[in-house]
């Protein structure tokens, strides 16, 4: 398909993540083809066939069993699809994401039907959409320190609901300045010895330079010096991973980021060493998903933002998430009796 599809995949980057990622020596992740994961099999689906709906005007195989209205009327619909996904900037690359173009392409026609087509490619039902609010996050309060633009994550980075690693490269004008010495030298040295195929020496310099807080990243074919942050999501408490719904919302944020760029604005650094950060992935203010879903806390000790607590509020009416059980114990309780305990 080459080229002919890039505008089909949504990415956050000037290049779609069409890679091999390795952080740190971790080991590596493939994307596959045009960054496609197993959470977006049903956007690539998707994808595949408005590329060749353009090509033969005909709709897929299958789609008939899921929807009542006629092939003259399906034609009509990859039509109007086709163009929303060309003039999307950029593509969706989420299930939610190509869900709610759907909906919004077709949403004079027949909830039966659209229902129909998201079931054929196992994309999210309306119901299960949450809405999010127009343009950015609450107004920010004083205190911000500096943003960061990071490279794509790596769903192994993300260690809980509210906590995540990434890299920023060190070609981005704020790190640019920043790298040690030693650790510039490393990263040269490592890549002769690598052409050398000196790879005891090669991974030598590669711990070196991961102890120092960066990492080489193999990205688009290309390797890349980053610099290595944790950070933890402004103003939300999530499960921790061995309290109820503590694997949902991890694998709620590695949905929501997995393989994308992220825009990162700090606020402040925790004990733990962690910075203290809101989170953007593609427009979307990611906690304010992640509460709306029932999927966090507001973590009203440290963040007083009223947005915050309003979305909360809405997914505790709605008994989404953490809020299906009547009364879920708070991650901060929840640690403070494991201390007590030990």
């Amino acid at each position: 398909m080459g080229n002919a599809l890039r505008f089909l995949y949504g990415q956050c980057c000037s290049e779609p993540p069409t890679t091999t990622t390795t952080y740190g020596g971790a080991g590596d992740q493939q994307l596959g083809h045009h960054g496609v994961s197993s959470t977006s099999v049903g956007v690539s689906a998707l994808a595949q066939h408005l590329y060749h709906f353009e090509i033969t005007s005909q709709v897929p195989e299958g789609l008939s069993k899921h929807v009542s209205s006629s092939k003259k009327a399906q034609s009509n619909w990859y039509k109007k699809l086709s163009k929303a996904w060309r003039e999307s900037k950029p593509p969706p690359k989420t299930p939610e994401e190509a869900s709610r173009l759907v909906i919004r392409t077709l949403q004079r026609h027949q909830k039966p039907d659209i229902e129909g087509i998201l079931s054929f490619y196992g994309l999210p039902l309306p119901h299960s959409l949450v809405e999010l609010t127009a343009g950015d996050a609450p107004p920010l309060a004083d205190g911000l320190k500096f943003e960061l633009h990071t490279l794509p994550v790596d769903a192994r980075a993300v260690a809980d609901g509210d906590t995540v690693t990434v890299y920023v490269s060190t070609s981005d004008a704020r790190e640019s300045s920043r790298v040690p010495q030693e650790v510039h030298m490393a990263a040269v040295e490592r890549n002769e010895a690598r052409a050398h195929k000196n790879y005891t020496k090669a991974d030598a310099l590669q711990k070196q330079i991961k102890d120092a807080g960066y990492g080489v990243l193999h990205i688009n074919n290309e390797e890349i010096l980053a610099r290595k942050y944790r950070i933890r999501l402004r103003g939300i408490d999530a499960p921790e991973s061995a309290m109820p719904c503590g694997k949902e919302a991890k694998d709620e944020l590695v949905k929501i980021i997995d393989g994308k760029c992220l825009k990162i604005l700090i606020f402040d650094e925790d004990q733990y060493g962690r910075f203290v950060g809101d989170i953007y992935c593609n427009g979307i203010f990611v906690q304010e998903l992640m509460l709306k879903k029932g999927l966090a806390w507001h973590y009203t000790a440290y963040d007083k933002r009223p947005e915050l607590e309003k979305w909360e509020k809405s997914a505790r009416a709605k008994r989404i998430g953490l809020w299906a059980s009547s009364n879920p114990e708070m991650p901060w309780e929840w640690r403070k009796n494991r201390r007590e305990h030990r």
